[in-house]
């Protein structure tokens, strides 16, 4: 379940119609200081930001499933538009072995360094894809 605060800045970013990826990116913080402060862990920075956008989809950001990526990836994530849709909640059970799972992965998928290595690996491939198109 996202922080309050969250949700709120989400919310304000919404209202000065600022872009779905922007109100997303909240979640993805939260999920980051999440990580930092030993709250759990997560294989890669790769997970951590999914973690943070699967939130998002649940809190209702508008945010489209990605374009690219597995066809499962896909599925999650229309899965998530459609548990924005309908107020039903995760057992405890399952959520408990998800943080428990969670728990287990390593913290450094949130270092500065690893963020870094991922803004810039993002970076090129869409430097990449664009040169393409053109």
């Amino acid at each position: 379940m996202p922080e309050r605060e969250t949700i709120r800045r989400a919310r304000r970013d919404k209202r000065q119609g600022k872009a779905p990826t922007t109100q997303a990116g909240e979640f993805v913080r939260e999920e980051i200081h999440h990580i930092r402060e030993g709250k759990h862990g997560a294989a890669s920075t790769k997970q951590a930001i999914a973690i943070g956008l699967s939130k998002a989809r649940r809190a209702g950001v508008k945010l489209a499933p990605p374009r690219t990526g597995s066809a499962r990836t896909r599925r999650q994530a229309a899965r998530d538009l459609r548990k924005s849709r309908s107020r039903s909640r995760r057992s405890t059970k399952r959520a408990r072995a998800v943080r428990r799972a969670l728990k287990g992965e390593p913290r450094r998928a949130a270092s500065k360094r690893a963020l870094s290595r991922q803004a810039h690996q993002a970076a090129r491939r869409r430097r990449r894809a664009t040169s393409a198109r053109s």
